[in-house]
């Protein structure tokens, strides 16, 4: 086979290739929307959720609305469910296109930023601070780690970690920014910035097998995480996540990007 053939064969797997997607946290909120809109590209997407029966009441409503979609329970914090999907989605499929680290945890439980009085640094609970970082940090390592075998498999792998601009230092330490009027946080936003730190240590590991690694900061999105003060909905959140997961070959790895473009570290 000549080279001209060989890229020609290339283009047409890429062209006929059914691409799966795996969404963390994706039975409720920004994660559900990640979902609809993946599979409304034509992608198959797994829904993965802690609650079984939550995760499979968000994918029948799914496929009642023509998308193909499957519930894959997966509690990101325990390492028995994260490799137990990644052998049902192996048995299954046997490779996967996109992951999307999407399932966090703000610590604080159902309030608004402003009103998080638990993660100033100086009174904070150090076990509140480790939960957090076990979802939001420790567990896209481990679920990452477990769907690399499966990724390396695509002709076009993606990876996006779904952060927030209070990662970013630049923005949270000026004292005159959008962050100024918001109490310190020592798990939440501690904990985002980690995760933006990790997407760049990905990218530049997986940079040479065409795995494209970003972070993305949805914006102040209306969910239950702040009490439904966000001004943005569910799925104008989700587009710039979806935008990033379907980059084409030319796209950025190791970015930490927002709607309205790059976020400054």
């Amino acid at each position: 086979m000549n080279r001209l053939d060989n890229k020609e064969q290339v283009m047409s797997e890429e062209t006929t290739h059914q691409k799966v997607a795996l969404v963390t946290g994706a039975n409720k909120g920004i994660g559900r929307g990640v979902a609809e809109q993946l599979a409304a590209l034509g992608m198959t997407v797994l829904i993965g959720a802690r609650d079984p029966r939550r995760g499979e009441e968000a994918a029948a409503a799914m496929r009642a609305a023509d998308c193909d979609a499957h519930a894959v329970t997966l509690d990101v914090t325990d390492q028995a469910t994260v490799q137990e999907a990644a052998k049902r989605i192996e048995e299954r499929f046997g490779y996967l296109d996109v992951l999307i680290n999407n399932a966090g945890i703000t610590g604080s439980g159902q309030v608004s930023p402003e009103d998080a009085r638990d993660q100033v640094p100086s009174s904070v609970d150090l076990d509140m601070v480790r939960a957090v970082f076990e979802t939001n940090v420790f567990g896209v390592i481990a679920v990452t780690n477990a769907m690399l075998p499966l990724l390396r498999r695509s002709p076009a792998p993606r990876v996006v970690n779904v952060s927030s601009h209070a990662a970013s230092l630049a923005l949270t330490s000026d004292p005159d920014g959008p962050f100024a009027a918001l109490l310190p946080s020592a798990a939440y936003s501690p904990s985002k910035s980690a995760l933006t730190a990790l997407t760049v240590q990905y990218a530049n590991e997986l940079r040479k097998d065409g795995v494209l690694v970003n972070a993305v900061a949805p914006g102040f999105v209306d969910t239950e995480s702040n009490n439904h003060t966000g001004f943005l909905t569910v799925a104008q959140g989700a587009a710039v996540v979806v935008r990033l997961a379907s980059l084409g070959s030319d796209g950025p790895t190791a970015g930490f990007f927002s709607e309205e473009g790059s976020v400054p570290w």
